[in-house]
């Protein structure tokens, strides 16, 4: 018998008259597949069936039409960005046409390996050829799971290299860029009063228009930096989420993204000042199709802060980043994790930078919790007495 194990599911393949059969048996038991085996083999001895036709298995580009962005569409519905990540990475792939034309049984590592040198030869970082190389991967493996082709994915690795996001910003540079950042929302203000003087305004008549916000900025950077948002969870904040000292994030990128946040000081009198003039809604809105700020949303004045302040330009995500790595010195994992939306350790521990300092702090501490004084190498004899005492008290 030639059945083998898939999952939790045993497979059957033989050769017969030249022609490879290779079928599913949909069962647990590995004694009730080899029945059907044998079954299969029988009625095609007895020309009772032949070999059946088998069903065209699509090409990438058909499978990602039909099959792929039609599931992501409704299993993503209330996650626009979600979507929109695959549905650009599907776009990736598709451009490479070898790639894209190609059966989803015939996707060979060399063909994946020819997608990977053409994005390389674009100028893409690793990081985002890495990103579709994972939607592939989701692609044929789902593929195989709804029954769309018979063969097993092929392996599809990961390029090294990958650049995390690691940059932290320290006080003084946090100090520099909200300085900065309030610098350009007074600037827009200064813009707008030369306006109301100038020759347009008094002359003409037309009147320039009044900046709505010109502090979100300062505002935004705040909320990161002391709450340790995913930049797009700060974007959709709305004032019902903004309740009883804490903020609180009924979804996002993960399942363990559920949260509540309590408000520091500064984060809770920035809030308090926007609330003043707000509405009810967004608490950073714009004149957006959502109708709060997006990530284009703050690019220039981003990058006017960064100049200002004499720093190499950051993305928005090393404010979450700044945020949780310091956090990461005052709390255990498990609550770091909570506070941060991670469903995995494995993503916390990116953002522990430990120091010696820290460290050494840290174990000075258990030693007092545990022996009551600090014990080096040359108290070896005393710590060995206090064992023999423990072992004959108790």
């Amino acid at each position: 018998m030639s059945v083998y194990r898939r999952g939790r599911v045993w497979w059957y393949k033989f050769n017969w008259n030249g022609e490879p059969i290779r079928e599913s048996t949909k069962q647990s038991n590995k004694r009730t597949a080899e029945k059907m085996e044998a079954t299969h083999k029988a009625s095609l001895a007895k020309g009772e069936v032949g070999i059946r036709d088998r069903v065209p298995v699509p090409t990438l580009k058909d499978f990602a039409g039909r099959h792929f962005l039609p599931h992501v569409l409704g299993h993503f519905v209330e996650k626009p960005k979600t979507i929109e990540y695959y549905s650009t990475q599907v776009r990736h792939l598709t451009s490479y046409e070898p790639l894209a034309g190609t059966a989803l049984d015939s996707v060979t590592p060399g063909i994946v390996a020819g997608f990977v040198s053409k994005q390389r030869d674009t100028g893409y970082q690793v990081s985002s050829i890495n990103r579709a190389l994972q939607v592939l991967r989701r692609m044929l493996r789902l593929a195989v799971e709804w029954g769309k082709t018979e063969k097993a994915a092929p392996r599809i690795h990961l390029l090294p290299g990958e650049r995390r996001r690691e940059r932290v910003l320290t006080p003084t540079e946090e100090m520099a860029y909200l300085e900065a950042a309030r610098k350009v929302g007074t600037a827009i203000l200064e813009a707008y009063e030369r306006a109301l003087k100038g020759i347009r305004a008094t002359k003409r008549g037309q009147q320039p228009t009044k900046p709505a916000d010109p502090y979100l900025l300062s505002d935004v950077a705040t909320i990161l930096l002391d709450c340790g948002l995913r930049p797009e969870e700060c974007h959709r904040l709305c004032w019902e989420q903004v309740r009883d000292g804490a903020l609180h994030i009924p979804y996002g990128k993960t399942a363990s993204a559920r949260r509540s946040i309590p408000l520091s000081l500064r984060a809770a009198a920035v809030l308090n000042v926007r609330r003043t003039d707000a509405v009810q809604g967004w608490v950073f809105p714009a004149p957006t199709k959502s109708g709060h700020i997006e990530k284009s949303t703050l690019k220039k004045r981003h990058i006017r802060a960064c100049g200002l302040a004499g720093l190499e330009r950051v993305p928005f995500y090393a404010f979450r980043h700044t945020c949780l790595t310091r956090w990461s010195t005052q709390m255990d994992p498990y609550t770091l994790a909570y506070f941060a939306g991670h469903s995995s350790f494995v993503t916390t521990k990116r953002y522990v930078h430990p120091n010696m300092e820290t460290g050494r702090e840290a174990m000075e501490r258990a030693r007092e919790v545990q022996g009551g004084h600090r014990i080096g190498h040359n108290d070896e004899p005393v710590l060995q007495e206090k064992t023999r005492e423990a072992v004959v008290i108790h």
